[in-house]
């Protein structure tokens, strides 16, 4: 089984997080697992609300988080564990993170509210 690339904090570039938090679907699995107080597994994210996302595509979707540094993967048995790495990210990015995972929340309530 190939081993899962985590980069090192000193590798972790700002043009890589905004890439892997520049799609809705990835902010709102890294927003899930950042509240979450215990590892998230994958399957759990497969139904995001209006659609069924396929395993192959939910995959893709870890991978990019996972090698932009976002999240942490720990594969126990056939599961894979995810957890954020906020506390590694903050002292590097401050509240850049934060803000940007606020940002799509306030745009997601602004845009029911126009559809109302």
């Amino acid at each position: 089984m190939k081993p899962l690339y985590h980069p090192a904090t000193k590798d972790i570039t700002v043009e890589g997080l905004l890439y892997a938090l520049s799609d809705p679907v990835r902010v709102r699995i890294y927003a899930a697992i950042a509240k979450s107080d215990c590892p998230r597994i994958c399957s759990a994210f497969l139904d995001m609300g209006e659609k069924t996302l396929p395993k192959s595509t939910l995959s893709q979707h870890f991978k990019v988080l996972r090698e932009a540094g976002l999240i942490r993967s720990e594969r126990k048995g056939i599961q894979m564990n995810n957890t954020t790495r906020c506390s590694e990210l903050k002292d590097h990015f401050g509240p850049m993170i934060g803000a940007i995972v606020d940002a799509y929340a306030w745009q997601g309530k602004k845009q029911k509210t126009r559809k109302s």
